[in-house]
Parts: structure tokens; sequence; C-alpha cells
């Protein structure tokens, strides 16, 4: 198979076109597929809810664009600064709601951090952690790998045995579940589609 290479010329877009095509595909969706008055946007002051925050107010007025900023402990600490920011830049009313309650009373950080301490026992709360693929590069096979820095920037990682692995990703998996709850409050409460970004 004649596989074609990507070049720089895949990013040649007609910009304005592109907007025109998707804010005419969301108000088709959100008004004739959907029967919704409006949109919810969760706005982490990145650059995906930012981009879709702005196309939401372009097809349907700041009027009918609802923002919600929901941190929790693992957030930066400036997400919420910076999604107000971009709320207060495209005119859209926004409510912040902490969800870090929430997420302790399900034991999402007791849960996650349980199996981080069973990889490397040291592991405390407050140290920052990734998981990482590794082995494919040397022509092993991949495997998960958990690599976490103490609050005195010393790193430490070991090998993710599958059941830990899981463990995080269920207990990191309640995150977006909950923001995804209290998005569909507001869409239910409004009558708004969920814009997922």
């Amino acid at each position: 198979m004649n596989a074609a290479k990507l070049t720089p010329t895949v990013l040649d877009i007609d910009c304005a076109a592109e907007v025109e095509r998707i804010t005419a595909w969301m108000v088709n969706t959100v008004g004739k597929v959907l029967r919704r008055r409006g949109v919810i946007i969760a706005l982490s002051g990145g650059v995906d809810s930012s981009v879709c925050g702005a196309l939401a107010v372009r097809a349907f007025g700041t009027g009918k664009v609802f923002g919600l900023l929901l941190p929790e402990h693992d957030s930066s600490s400036n997400s919420a600064v910076r999604g107000r920011q971009v709320a207060d830049q495209l005119g859209i009313t926004c409510e912040l709601q902490d969800i870090a309650p929430v997420l302790e009373a399900l034991g999402c950080y007791r849960l996650r951090n349980a199996a981080m301490k069973a990889v490397i026992p040291a592991y405390g709360p407050t140290w920052k952690s990734k998981i990482a693929i590794s082995g494919g590069l040397k022509g092993r096979i991949n495997y998960f790998k958990l690599i976490v820095e103490t609050p005195e920037g010393e790193m430490h990682q070991a090998r993710l045995p599958i059941r830990e692995y899981l463990q995080i990703v269920a207990a990191t998996s309640y995150k977006q579940r909950i923001r995804k709850t209290v998005e569909y409050f507001h869409a239910d409460r409004l009558n708004y589609a969920v814009i997922g970004t």
C-alpha cells in the first residue's frame, strides 16, 4: 500500500469557511436535531475548551452559552483563573463548582494513591505523577510505568502492574464522569446541549 506523505499543506485550510461550516453544524444539531436552546461548556482555560467556547458564541451568541469552571485537587492552580478569563473575553455567564469534595467522597484520590503506593511505597499524596509507556522503542513489548516526583524534585519510577494500572485509570476516570454529571445537570436545567471539548 502506498501511503501519502503528510506535508505542511495538510494545514492549508480556509479558516473562515471552516468556522462557518462548524457553526452551521452546531446550530443545526443543537436546534433541530437535539431541540435544545443553547449549550453548556466546561472551560479549563486550555486551547480545546477556549476554541469550542468561541465557536459556540459565534453560533449561538453570548446569551445561549453557559460556562462551567470545574476544578479539583489535581487541576492546575491557574485553570479556574484562565477559564474565567476565557468566559469574560467571550462575554458568557460562567459558574465555578469545585468538584474535589465529590471526588474525595467517592474515593477518587484515596484509591488512586493506594494503587500508586502499592507500586512505589514511599509515594505521598502531594507528589506529582504520570503514567508512561515504555519498552517499545527498545524492540520490546510495551508496558506501563509509573513515574512520580517528590515535592523536592526527586524522581522515582517503576513498572506498573496491570491491576494497579487499571485502578489508577478507574479512579482518575471519576473526574471526567463527575464533570459530565455537573454539565448535564445544567444542560437539563436550561434545556441546553453539552459541548464535548
